[in-house]
């Protein structure tokens, strides 16, 4: 059986807060004489959202079958697109339509819950491992411990978000801010997260609020961008999102107690991909249109 989990789930749950003496539920308990774990580090990659969402669904699938190690990754989408969550029923049929810079939008849909996201001026992480002994809202706490650590490097402070529960009637995953999502101390939500646990295997990815183009959230949406600024200018990204990889990798190396090793894709593996691909069923307009997001089950998966 498979759980798709969005940060939803998570806002009346995330009331823990592990400390470094405490083991981490995402590993076996370690000892001297046991080696240091080994991930497999996936190095930045651009692609299609239908490409990224095949990517992280392959990962799980081989992590589960015994075929593929435990996996960090950290990716972008081009070109831009909108994210569905895994049982998201409706969506406005005009997104259908929406073209940025001379492009259409991709409209893909992801393997974990939650609801829309623009994927736009972000960056996105993911990682596959083992659930271990712990339950999911804790494996899904300590890897956002970890975000907020690696982010903390770069001198951006991070804490929990606090929205009620009229969250669930927002199409926008970034226009509310839960008890499982981080926002800035100035109360910007920086990353949503969701999480899906199948068979031993976990993956958990999210997007990294950077520089989104904030006309084009609002033509999505309808509704006001919910920051006053972006984190960085959109000329910077180039420069900036290297660093930031190396900060989180680095914070995830350490405090994991891991040993990450640097492999890009094989050709092969790519032919593996494009399979899973193939199996996604492309989102197209849905009868009659869907304009209601209000009471289409997003925040509700």
């Amino acid at each position: 059986m498979a759980y798709v989990v969005c940060t939803d789930v998570f806002a009346d749950l995330l009331t823990v807060r592990f400390t470094a003496a405490e083991p981490s539920p995402l590993l076996p308990p370690q000892s001297d004489s046991k080696p240091i774990p080994t991930w497999r580090l996936i190095p930045l990659l651009e692609a299609t959202g239908a490409e990224q969402m095949a990517i992280d669904t392959w990962l799980l699938q081989g992590y589960q079958r015994g075929k593929l190690p435990s996996t960090l990754r950290f990716y972008r989408w081009d070109p831009a697109a909108i994210s569905l969550g895994h049982l998201q029923k409706q969506w406005p049929e005009e997104w259908h339509s929406i073209t940025y810079r001379g492009q259409g939008l991709d409209l893909v849909r992801r393997p974990t819950g939650g609801r829309a996201v623009l994927h736009q001026g972000d960056l996105s992480y993911g990682l596959v491992t083992s659930p271990g002994t712990g339950q999911h809202w804790q494996i899904y706490r300590e890897i956002c411990d970890l975000l907020i650590s690696g982010w903390g490097r770069l001198g951006v402070e991070l804490r929990y978000g606090s929205a009620g529960r009229g969250y669930i009637h927002n199409p926008s995953c970034f226009n509310t801010a839960t008890a499982a999502d981080l926002v800035t101390w100035e109360g910007q939500k920086l990353i949503g997260s969701a999480q899906r646990r199948s068979k031993g295997a976990i993956l958990q990815h999210g997007s990294m609020l950077l520089s989104t183009d904030r006309a084009l959230f609002e033509r999505i949406f309808d509704q006001p961008a919910p920051w006053d600024r972006s984190l960085y200018a959109e000329a910077e990204l180039e420069q900036q999102i290297p660093i930031i990889v190396q900060a989180l990798t680095d914070t995830f190396m350490e405090q994991l107690g891991i040993e990450l090793i640097h492999q890009p894709l094989s050709d092969q593996e790519w032919q593996e991909i494009a399979g899973v691909c193939s199996k996604m069923n492309p989102l197209r307009p849905l009868p009659g249109g869907a304009s209601n997001l209000e009471n289409s089950g997003i925040g509700n998966p």
